[in-house]
């Protein structure tokens, strides 16, 4: 059986969590990743005997049957490419939808990440919308979290000043980006909220905390996110002004027009 750090998916999370780190995205243990992965790319990897039962602490029977690869509780982006089975695990949801089986991973008898309830709870929202969802992702993406003490935290004027920063905006998330204020991390409540956002979005703003964002892919994910980050950092260089150019209501319909998405016309004047 071939070691699954050979695993196309492995190697490419690994990589992923290492340029988040780099990036100055997941400092310490901030952030984490969760993956659903099919069984049939598992099986040259895995004989799929559960190491251990862990409690999820809320119920996620929607996914029953599910594999995730997830990181860690309490570990840093930063270590995983040097110790992989100890900062990331794999997971399959039991039937009561209560409990997960360790499948691998997670070597020092760790647990996956606290924010495991917003991960599940979103995956649910997300797979309602898109069969083809696999990717949650959740970082500390500096401009995007400078963003949300300076500007209005709503969902349309929040969408509507990223989209005028850079013009690919609108073409890579025309459904915008759901806004929440601060609330306190690691419980099923800021899980239930930011569910709440996912159906309608896939990136959700974690005020004063950091971002959330859905994807098909962890490229597609993290292009998402890097997206946001990049017209942020325009906003914060540029908020204090006086602001000569920028691209208009019109011109941002004309992009979503060329391009053939779906944009939220509402968020425009």
């Amino acid at each position: 059986m071939d070691t699954i750090l050979n695993a196309p998916f492995m190697v490419e999370l690994i990589n992923t969590c290492t340029n988040m780190y780099r990036l100055g995205w997941n400092e310490r243990n901030g952030g984490n990743i969760s993956m659903r992965i099919d069984e049939v790319d598992l099986k040259p990897y895995l004989d799929f005997q559960p190491l251990r039962r862990i409690d999820l602490r809320f119920d996620a029977k929607p996914l029953a049957g599910i594999i995730f690869a997830v990181t860690g509780t309490g570990k840093y982006f930063k270590n995983v490419e040097y110790d992989p089975a100890l900062n990331l695990g794999i997971i399959r949801i039991r039937p009561d939808g209560t409990n997960a089986d360790v499948l691998w991973g997670f070597s020092d008898g760790g647990r996956p990440t606290s924010e495991l309830p917003s991960h599940l709870r979103s995956h649910i929202a997300r797979l309602s919308k898109d069969s083809e969802h696999r990717v949650v992702m959740h970082c500390h993406s500096t401009n995007t979290l400078a963003m949300t003490y300076v500007h209005p935290l709503d969902d349309k004027q929040f969408t509507r000043t990223l989209w005028q920063m850079s013009t690919e905006c609108i073409v890579v998330f025309p459904e915008g980006i759901g806004d929440l204020p601060w609330m306190l991390c690691g419980n099923d409540e800021i899980g239930r909220a930011t569910a709440r956002k996912m159906e309608d979005y896939r990136l959700c703003i974690w005020a004063q905390h950091g971002i959330f964002g859905a994807g098909r892919t962890l490229d597609e994910t993290f292009g998402l996110i890097e997206t946001v980050e990049k017209s942020a950092e325009i906003y914060i260089k540029t908020m204090k002004g006086p602001i000569i150019n920028t691209i208009t209501d019109s011109e941002l319909r004309i992009l979503a027009e060329a391009f053939k998405v779906d944009y939220r016309k509402d968020f425009l004047e």
